[in-house]
């Protein structure tokens, strides 16, 4: 399995069985599919109204999609969620990875198999960065985006990075102690990081040649024609793009930036963080994305 994401054969069956099981604890039955495109098969997630306005929701790096899609649960009702597994991430999609250069075309053949012109679209973390690759390529196909976390804009301190994720993300390999693993996740939620998504991330951690590269730094030139309305979420705990780094950059890359929240959150949002925030979201969507 050299070419695969996956250390083990187990490991990947491990990892799906984790994504079956939380899949089943969401809230709304999703139809599974897949769709062809120009980086291969891609599994696919569909629920809520057929007659609602559509709401891409690109899954985080590393992980599965239905934890990012946990996080965004009351919005189910209200529109046609569309939920693509990553290429190259943990799920059931093609395990040969997306680059900067591809991310914008993988997307699009996604929106022309559902004959969208333009959606709505939401990313937490990587998911916000690969919002960016098509905000830079196909301006025209995003009607709004909302922003959680993001990659793509600018990151925080790298020295910050190494001591309280990636030094004991060494440990962890080496030993397999939840002591390590407690303090990875502790580090990247402020200690609020739910049970199944600690337990799921030690299994990626394990079994998963984990996705190092980011989604490329967006620059103003690149997104000098997005002009759709942007809001954007940003943690001032959060250990990879804290909002005091954010903020910023973000006044000087977006033309349309209608909303930037801040909130006491790290990398992972708390229930009570999650509660907000969906209601802020819910709020710009029927402000802008109708």
């Amino acid at each position: 399995m050299s070419s695969s994401i996956y250390r083990t054969p187990e490991g990947k069956k491990g990892i799906q069985k984790y994504y079956d099981h939380y899949l089943q604890q969401l809230p709304i039955t999703f139809q599974r599919t897949y769709v062809p495109t120009s980086c291969g098969n891609t599994h696919v997630l569909l629920a809520g109204p057929e007659d609602a306005s559509p709401l891409i929701i690109l899954q985080g790096g590393n992980c599965i999609s239905p934890m990012t899609l946990s996080w965004f649960a009351p919005l189910f009702s209200k529109h046609r969620i569309i939920a693509p597994d990553t290429p190259g991430h943990p799920g059931y999609s093609e395990e040969q990875r997306l680059n900067n250069d591809n991310t914008a075309s993988w997307i699009s053949n996604i929106m022309d198999h559902y004959k969208l012109s333009s959606a709505a679209f939401i990313g937490p973390s990587f998911g916000g960065g690969m919002i960016l690759r098509l905000a830079a390529v196909s301006p025209e196909k995003i009607s709004c985006a909302i922003l959680v976390a993001p990659a793509g804009i600018k990151l925080g301190s790298k020295y910050k990075m190494i001591q309280n994720i990636l030094l004991p993300l060494m440990k962890f390999k080496i030993f397999s102690s939840q002591k390590h693993l407690f303090t990875i996740t502790n580090n990247m939620s402020l200690g609020f990081m739910r049970e199944i998504d600690r337990e799921i991330t030690g299994h990626i951690f394990q079994h998963v040649k984990l996705e190092r590269n980011m989604p490329k730094l967006s620059t103003q030139r690149e997104l000098r024609n997005f002009k759709a309305p942007t809001m954007i979420v940003a943690g001032k705990e959060d250990i990879f793009f804290p909002s005091d780094i954010l903020a910023p950059a973000s006044t000087k890359i977006f033309q349309n930036l209608v909303s930037f929240k801040e909130r006491s959150m790290g990398h992972f949002p708390s229930s009570k963080d999650l509660k907000v925030i969906n209601e802020d979201i819910s709020a710009f969507l029927d402000m802008y994305c109708q």
